[in-house]
């Protein structure tokens, strides 16, 4: 749809015409996976030129200040310094690290909840062997999960909190301050799998309190599969000794030498294997658009797409799943449906992009959406 035909033009719209898949397509589905950009398209293609032009050379003069740069734009999007930031394939190799660094020996238990994205409780449930008890706290609405719950759950016997700043589920969002400070008053951890909130929702990490916060490209930050990040909170680095590692992780790489390991003083220290640069390229065109626009202005146009979507499902008898409040609630809209994937296919069938999960039919507008994308899709699903 034009903008020059529409009446439902907002501040970003504009942005539009960066994202080519809305000259055939409205998408509504970037809680899945970001829709790509021209910015993106043209520097993997920068990259596919520098690997054909002058092959492993351009490893030393360019690749490597590509992997500084996207260090330093994940740290400023989180509000973070270049050194806290380790770059890692996805969110499981990132958590494994993570997991590795712990002492369980006094404190076996770790805690999460029944709404977080399943990689988080795997990486803790494949060390059930090793004594590892993974407790994991029931939602009471199937929405959010009352932050006291969590935080009766966390004792002295607690290494580490490890739940969602979004939860995929719902698009609820999390006190995760309040959870940070509960895990430090019983001497745990906090870990923040933040991969649904990095990119449209605003918060400085150090402000947070948190330990340990993972997000990457897939989603919000607009730049596909293949590359994440964790952060560790500075003060902890120096102190923690990776179990799960690479050649990365080493201060002296180059040296090849087998028999001995220097980890890095930063946050490369957790770090594992060689990036895949074409990931690394493709984040770096939509890490762009994210800090040229800003978090704060994506949150304030996102936040009114959701409200008119909610609104306009409420007014045809559809009934969102979503936070009670609308300061909770984040760009993901939950709409029960009785065959989610039949109701997804109809949308495609509209030129709708949406995607289903258990029992809900599941809508993420975005700064690149219009009044009219929400309209469209609960037409088709009202249909």
């Amino acid at each position: 749809m034009s903008l020059a035909r529409t009446e439902q033009a907002h501040a970003l719209s504009h942005y539009r015409s960066e994202f080519p898949i809305f000259q055939r397509r409205i998408y509504l589905n970037t809680c899945s996976l970001g829709a790509l950009s021209v910015r993106s398209r043209r520097l993997v293609e920068t990259f596919m030129d520098e690997w054909q032009d002058r092959g492993a050379s351009a490893w030393y003069d360019v690749w490597w200040e590509r992997l500084a740069e996207l260090r330093a734009g994940y740290a400023r999007v989180i509000g973070a310094a270049p050194g806290e930031v380790a770059l890692h394939a996805s969110i499981s190799t990132a958590t494994a690290v993570l997991a590795g660094l712990l002492d369980y020996t006094r404190r076996p238990k770790v805690v999460t909840t029944s709404l977080d994205f399943p990689t988080v409780s795997y990486q803790w449930l494949a060390r059930r062997a090793a004594g590892i008890e993974l407790e994991i706290v029931d939602s009471p609405d199937g929405v959010t999960v009352p932050v006291d719950r969590l935080v009766d759950a966390i004792d002295e016997r607690t290494a580490l909190v490890a739940t969602s700043h979004v939860y995929f589920t719902t698009g609820a969002v999390q006190d995760i301050r309040t959870l940070a400070a509960a895990a430090h008053a019983k001497g745990a951890y906090c870990y923040i799998d933040a991969y649904q909130s990095v990119g449209q929702i605003p918060f400085d990490v150090h402000d947070t309190g948190v330990d340990f916060l993972s997000a990457g490209g897939l989603k919000w930050l607009l730049g596909g599969p293949g590359i994440v990040f964790l952060y560790v909170r500075p003060d902890l680095i120096p102190h923690l000794s990776p179990t799960v590692t690479g050649w990365f992780a080493h201060a002296r790489q180059f040296d090849f030498d087998p028999r001995a390991v220097r980890w890095h003083e930063d946050a490369r220290r957790f770090e594992q294997g060689t990036p895949a640069l074409a990931a690394v390229f493709a984040q770096l065109g939509g890490l762009e658009i994210v800090l040229e626009i800003g978090v704060e202005r994506i949150r304030s146009v996102t936040a009114a797409l959701v409200e008119d979507l909610i609104g306009r499902a409420h007014a045809v008898g559809l009934e969102p799943r979503v936070a009670p409040d609308a300061d909770r609630r984040s760009a993901i809209v939950t709409i029960p449906h009785e065959d989610p994937p039949r109701a997804v296919q109809r949308l495609a069938d509209a030129g709708i992009v949406a995607d289903a999960r258990p029992g809900h039919v599941r809508l993420s507008p975005f700064f690149y959406n219009l009044v009219d994308d929400n309209v469209s899709a609960i037409a088709a699903l009202r249909g």
